[in-house]
């Protein structure tokens, strides 16, 4: 069934227009040169609300560049001071709470490979115990919910008043289009169980790369999110780190202009209406997928009593693949993708193997 979020029920001190809110700023404070150039650049553009920059950067393996580390707050706090827009920060540890608490910080961002981890967001969440300061959480590396929910709730636990989080893929080894596959899904379904939190895209990673960035954070604008978090760079190419994925200023400025904002014309009687109409014309076909795959698995618990009587195994392989190769025709014809395809009969195929094992 489709479900409706609307930003009227998000807390709304993050986004302040009908506007996204915008972060931008390097993936990692290289220089103090550097950093004030990217920023004032971004600054005298006028499309972006809040400076980030990365001070410590979590790395897969030792010997890559792991950030300037604290020598970066003063230059974060100056480009503040200067600009007048608010500045971000991940921090992964108690120590970088301290640090950016002493240089005035004023968001912070949990990362990917801390949000996986509870004892880590534990220890973040005490540092800010009694702190009036806004945390974003980003989702965790693997896709889980209750991990990404349970990361937020611990901050909420202390006290934490502003809270949002930060869509930005999760990794998978079979992936060969994006950095971070967004399983829009599972956002949808973050913004579904939690409405009332600021929901921020981050297409820089899910996509790795410069060119996917605009259709990616379209998607995001089309989805209602609240905010998009892109790094960007004086010099892309000659980045420190995640180089492929950044954008000069002037770049970033032509994408958000160009983005094409919608409305859900939630006060327009005549637009819900015609909406309105069509989703009870998918409301009545989801009810007619589901009673069809109720009668689905009633023959399949019959097949599964058939197997049990002639001691047949329950999985037969290339019934399987012959079902694959004849949806995915049907699909092509329908214009549905092999992925989407393979998905959804996997899980009617799982389910029919559940009931086939309850009757062996």
């Amino acid at each position: 069934m489709e479900t409706k979020v609307s930003t009227k029920t998000r807390r709304n001190w993050f986004r302040k227009s009908k506007y996204p809110t915008v972060i931008a700023g390097p993936c990692s404070a290289e220089t103090e040169e550097q950093v004030f150039e990217t920023c004032r650049s971004i600054k005298a553009n006028g499309k972006v609300d809040i400076l980030r920059a990365g001070i410590w950067k979590p790395r897969t393996r030792p010997g890559s560049f792991e950030g300037i580390g604290i020598k970066g707050l003063p230059w974060m706090r100056q480009m503040k001071i200067e600009t007048g827009l608010p500045v971000t920060v991940e921090v992964a540890k108690a120590g970088h709470v301290e640090a950016c608490l002493e240089f005035d910080i004023d968001i912070l961002w949990i990362g990917a490979r801390t949000s996986v981890n509870p004892f880590a967001v534990q220890e973040i969440a005490e540092a800010v115990r009694g702190v009036d300061i806004p945390i974003l959480v980003k989702n965790p590396i693997n896709p889980d919910l209750a991990l990404w929910m349970g990361a937020v709730e611990r901050f909420e636990r202390v006290g934490i008043k502003n809270i949002g989080v930060i869509h930005r893929g999760f990794s998978n080894t079979a992936e060969k289009v994006y950095r971070n596959r967004p399983e829009w899904q599972m956002a949808i379904e973050f913004m579904t169980q939690r409405p009332e939190l600021p929901m921020i895209c981050d297409p820089s990673h899910i996509c790795g790369n410069r060119h996917m960035l605009k259709a990616i954070s379209q998607k995001a604008v089309d989805l209602n999110y609240d905010g998009l978090m892109i790094e960007t760079h004086r010099d892309p190419d000659n980045a420190w780190s995640d180089a492929k994925q950044q954008i000069t200023p002037n770049v970033l400025v032509d994408m958000i202009t160009e983005l094409i904002l919608r409305t859900d014309h939630e006060d327009d009687p005549v637009t819900q209406n015609s909406l309105n109409f069509l989703r009870q014309e998918l409301d009545q076909i989801d009810n007619d997928l589901i009673n069809l795959l109720g009668e689905r698995m009633s023959i399949s618990r019959k097949i599964g009593q058939y197997k049990k009587e002639n001691k047949m195994t329950i999985l037969q392989p290339k019934r399987w693949q012959d079902i694959l190769d004849t949806a995915h025709e049907r699909g092509r014809k329908n214009k549905l993708s092999n992925h989407f395809i393979t998905q959804l009969l996997k899980t009617i195929h799982d389910e029919s193997i559940d009931q086939q094992e309850n009757v062996m």
